[in-house]
């Protein structure tokens, strides 16, 4: 197993402290740092400037956002930033959710499925440096009615396929992603429960003709979930920080109807719960809805305790299949996060599992 860096967002202050953690991480030995996008800080500037100053560790977008981009479009930064960082660029794709598609980039949230297939297969195309034409239900080039005509990208990417993962939730998604995609991003994983999200992923290479293994299908895919990781003697106290983050995604990333991390907590059981955090959230109680995050929830998905107890819990997550472990610090200063990241290096080498 490989440790990777969740960097989140840019531009709230917190820019010199993200850029310290990314060179550190890159001293310690970290595989990816990872860098996100809402509707806020765009994660293709920020990845630039984390290569430019780090040496060896790879840079990741988790994700690049379909709505936000045309998939040639996507391409051409996908070839950039892997010439800019000689090889460490990895491409994560998704496809966000209905109120950030429709309400900030102004394209339906329709059929995101299909959507995501053609998306991956054109940028998988103008990688390969192939004249670029496509005829799908959602995407075609060129258009048929006008003067443009069937080009290739001019840039010659460092490796003639930059790894590419796409960021699931849902069954369908996941199954795609192991269908189409060299690597998942997860979130909220639980090694008790990895089949909630393994088993469509194993289904995705099976039918997708991906797996090379016949006994493990799982072979050369990467699985990478993002933990929230604190350390500490106190669970509850360690618990706290994470709280709130985990009642924003159940309760407020999504609508009543449509929240799909929500759905992800029914899946593992978590019925009653989900809903309480959901109503309290969306009724902008949002201490309340913290608070009633079950403390198993979030034992189960994240890692927190004492450094002996995360060492011995990183056995389930390799067991459950993980190959990338990416680390979200939860702690509330610089110096705190950095001392996370360095402890996590630390109980990695010592559990034997490093990679």
């Amino acid at each position: 197993m490989r440790l990777g860096l969740n960097l989140g967002y840019w531009g709230l202050g917190n820019d010199a402290d993200n850029l310290a953690l990314a060179r550190e991480a890159d001293r310690l030995g970290y595989d990816v740092a990872w860098v996100a996008e809402a509707y806020g800080s765009d994660a293709a500037t920020v990845l630039t400037w984390v290569a430019a100053q780090t040496d060896r560790i790879d840079v990741g977008s988790a994700v690049f956002q379909i709505p936000a981009r045309t998939p040639a479009m996507t391409a051409m930064t996908a070839a950039t930033l892997d010439t800019l960082s000689h090889g460490r660029f990895r491409l994560g794709l998704g496809v966000s959710g209905p109120q950030v598609s429709e309400g900030w980039h102004g394209v339906r949230f329709d059929k995101p499925l299909g959507r995501t297939r053609e998306y991956a297969e054109i940028v998988r195309q103008a990688l390969r440096r192939e004249t670029l034409r496509y005829e799908g239900e959602h995407f075609t080039l060129p258009l048929p009615d006008g003067p443009g005509k069937a080009i290739k990208l001019t840039v010659h990417p460092v490796r003639a396929e930059i790894p590419l993962y796409l960021a699931a939730v849902g069954p369908k998604n996941l199954e795609l992603t192991g269908e189409v995609a060299d690597g998942w991003l997860g979130i909220f994983f639980s090694p008790e429960q990895a089949d909630v999200s393994m088993a469509p992923l194993r289904a995705g290479r099976v039918r997708g003709g991906r797996a090379a293994n016949a006994e493990d299908v799982m072979v050369g895919f990467d699985v990478v979930p993002t933990v929230p990781v604190v350390f500490g003697d106190d669970l509850e106290a360690c618990a706290a920080p994470v709280r709130g983050y985990t009642a924003l995604y159940l309760g407020g990333m999504g609508s009543r109807d449509k929240n799909f991390y929500n759905q992800l907590a029914v899946r593992m059981g978590y019925d009653e719960a989900a809903a309480e955090v959901q109503n309290l959230f969306l009724d902008r109680k949002h201490r309340e809805a913290a608070a009633a995050v079950p403390l198993e929830l979030i034992d189960s998905t994240a890692l927190i305790g004492p450094p002996d107890r995360v060492r011995d819990r990183l056995a389930a997550y390799a067991e459950a299949g993980v190959t990338t472990l990416t680390v979200s610090a939860f702690d509330a200063t610089l110096e705190q996060r950095l001392h996370t990241i360095r402890t996590m290096a630390q109980v990695l080498e010592a559990s034997g599992l490093a990679a």
